[in-house]
C-alpha cells in the first residue's frame, strides 16, 4: 500500500504548468513544510520540505486558491523517479503526488498567520460582520430557494 497524508504550509505559491495536446492537463507542484514531531540532539531543522504535484482539477484548483503560507491538509501517494541533469549526473527524485487536498484551517485564520498575505490580482476579502458570515441584504428573504 502507497498511501500519504501530509498537513503543513506552502512554502511558495504553487508553480502551474499545462501539458501540450488538445485536451492540456493541469501540473501544479508545490512544496509543503511540515512540522517534525521531535526534534533530535544535533538537529536544527523542525520541519521537512515536500515536494508535491497535483494533476488536472486539483492542479487547477491549487492553482486558483492556494498561495505561499497556507496550511492544507493532502492525501496521495510516493511516486519516485530520476533523470540525467546537464552536467550529466543522475538525479533521483521523490514527490507526492496529491489525490486529495483541502484547506486546514479557515481563511481568517489563514489570513493573520500569513500576515493578511492577498496575492496579486485577488481581491481583498469585505469587510466580516463579526461572526464570520457575509451580510444578506434586506428583502432579500423571498428570493432565497430555501426557508
Amino acid at each position: 500500500m502507497n498511501k500519504v497524508i501530509l498537513m503543513g504550509r506552502l512554502t511558495r505559491d504553487p508553480e502551474v504548468r499545462y501539458s501540450q495536446g488538445e485536451s492540456a492537463t493541469a501540473v501544479a507542484r508545490y512544496t509543503l513544510a511540515v512540522d517534525r514531531r521531535f526534534r533530535r540532539d544535533n538537529d536544527q531543522q523542525t520541519a521537512d520540505f515536500i515536494n508535491c504535484v497535483a494533476f488536472g482539477k486539483a492542479g487547477e484548483f491549487a492553482e486558483k486558491y492556494f498561495h505561499k503560507g497556507i496550511k492544507i491538509a493532502i492525501t496521495g501517494r510516493i511516486q519516485t523517479g530520476s533523470y540525467t541533469n546537464q552536467e550529466g549526473q543522475k538525479v533521483y527524485t521523490t514527490d507526492v503526488v496529491v489525490e486529495e487536498q483541502e484547506f486546514a484551517e479557515s481563511k481568517a485564520v489563514s489570513d493573520s498567520q500569513t500576515g493578511g498575505f492577498q496575492p496579486a490580482g485577488r481581491p481583498a476579502p469585505s469587510a466580516a460582520v463579526g461572526d464570520g458570515f457575509m451580510n444578506i441584504p434586506d428583502g432579500i428573504d423571498e428570493e432565497l430557494p430555501f426557508n
